[in-house]
């Protein structure tokens, strides 16, 4: 076997072991799993932990501030489906400013509703078991934002759904898609994840929310010399 590949296996290993221990009894060193690269079980875990925060911490950031959403390409939220598909002609009948006035305030929701998810996000962390350590070292690019995913979206939805209807509900046109898409729902035409605004917005911030979350996570995998922690850089540096 390649001893370069050897090593890092090595590596994984010793770091796995590592937050075992450190999780299930944190107050206990190990020297046999100790000293690889000067990482010890408490480096390892608060390594991880650190690296979740971080990320997590910078993603809800960028998208809380203004033009968070409404100017990154990647997680603009656009009109719902079933109106884009009448935009062109909505436009042309002079309602463009009308669109445009519904594309902003969806976005402005968006934003106004990201710092909710800090708080969450720092609870998962926290709570995370042994299995979700393990899962997430051996996982791919995305394993810890697909943990992220998989214990916080049930909450954030409740929590963004009441700040995306306030801001929404001041918008003339999202009370008037409301209505048709209430109506599409029954007749077939409209998704139910559509049949509101609110609720198409709150999903979409979601999932520029998860998306932003996974390229934190893709950086400090790939670049944890660029990460703002040493205990980051320490533990992620030895599994490259």
């Amino acid at each position: 076997m390649n001893i370069m590949i050897f090593n890092r296996m090595y590596i994984l290993r010793v770091l796995l072991a590592a937050v075992i221990i450190s999780v299930t009894t944190p107050l206990i060193t190990s020297p046999a799993i100790a000293g690889i690269a000067d990482i010890s079980n408490a480096d390892a875990s608060n390594g991880l932990r650190q690296a979740l925060t971080d990320g997590s911490a910078a993603a809800v950031k960028l998208l809380g501030a203004e033009n968070g959403y409404f100017g990154n390409a990647k997680v603009k939220i656009p009109l719902p489906p079933s109106l884009q598909k009448v935009e062109g002609a909505m436009r042309m009948m002079g309602m463009k400013k009308q669109a445009d006035e519904l594309v902003l305030s969806m976005n402005r929701a968006a934003e106004a509703a990201a710092p909710e998810a800090r708080q969450l996000l720092t609870d998962a962390v926290k709570k995370m078991s042994v299995q979700d350590a393990k899962g997430i070292l051996t996982g791919g690019d995305t394993a810890a934002t697909e943990y992220f995913k998989r214990t916080t979206q049930a909450q954030l939805t409740q929590r963004f759904l009441p700040i995306v209807k306030k801001a929404t509900d001041r918008v003339g046109l999202a009370q008037q898609y409301n209505n048709l898409a209430g109506q599409g729902v029954k007749l077939g035409v409209v998704k139910q994840d559509d049949a509101s605004i609110e609720t198409y917005v709150t999903r979409k911030a979601l999932d520029g929310l998860y998306l932003m979350i996974a390229e934190q996570e893709k950086s400090f995998r790939t670049d944890p010399v660029g990460a703002s922690s040493s205990i980051v850089k320490k533990v992620f540096g030895a599994l490259r």
